[in-house]
């Protein structure tokens, strides 16, 4: 059995949730670029990636999406 409040499995990767934490507090993807010392094409690719896993139409669907499957906290 598994720890109470720990999730079975992510649907994100360490950096997708990293990126979308960072999303919700309202950086842009210039700020999360710098703040995660990655590239703003790479920060488009994990908003990308998540939105394809999720089969949503946007950013912003996305981020209902995850709050809604306990992904994220807001």
């Amino acid at each position: 059995m598994q720890e109470a409040g720990r999730r079975r499995s992510s649907v994100l990767t360490k950096r997708e949730r990293e990126v979308f934490e960072l999303l919700v507090q309202d950086k842009t993807t210039k700020e999360i670029a710098e703040q995660l010392f990655i590239s703003e094409k790479t920060v488009r690719n994990h908003i990308s990636n998540v939105i394809q896993k999720l089969g949503v139409a946007g950013r912003s669907q996305a981020v209902i999406e995850l709050i809604r499957m306990g992904e994220l906290k807001i």
